[in-house]
């Protein structure tokens, strides 16, 4: 169990989840979350009624704090901008990348890739150079 789990089972234990509850949104065992409950003295009040409470508010990927969702919208996976940049920045390999092209270049031959730009003619700036300029076709 790390520390953030820690701190999402202590605000949703105060919050008056049951611990079924707390486990499913957390993503741990029932038993791991009445433990660590016994264990940090966070017993001895009942989860709001008998029925299980749903929780679809969730957690900010990049701090953990508790979301607020609101109803009829689109759910928010992070808490603030601040902590969307710095989540995707640390996860580059979670961006779904549809627009990758792969080329082969006008000057080297070499094959190549590019993102976002269906036309490239070139691996490279440099490439680009030679061929244009120093390709021999007289127009130096």
């Amino acid at each position: 169990m790390t520390d953030l789990q820690k701190s999402q089972i202590t605000t949703l234990r105060e919050q008056g989840y049951g611990y079924a509850t707390i486990a499913n949104a957390v993503g741990l065992k029932k038993d791991t979350v009445v433990a660590f409950c016994r264990k940090a003295g966070l017993t001895g009040t009942k989860a709001q009624g008998n029925d299980r409470i749903t929780l679809d508010a969730g957690f900010c990927l990049h701090c953990g704090n508790l979301l607020q969702q609101t109803p009829g919208r689109k759910k928010i996976k992070f808490c603030s901008d601040k902590c969307r940049v710095a989540w995707w920045n640390s996860h580059p390999e979670a961006v779904n990348r549809k627009a990758v092209y792969s080329f082969t270049c006008a000057h080297c031959g070499k094959s190549f890739t590019a993102y976002g730009n269906a036309g490239r003619k070139y691996c490279s700036h440099a490439c680009y150079i030679e061929d244009r300029y120093k390709g021999g076709d007289g127009h130096e």
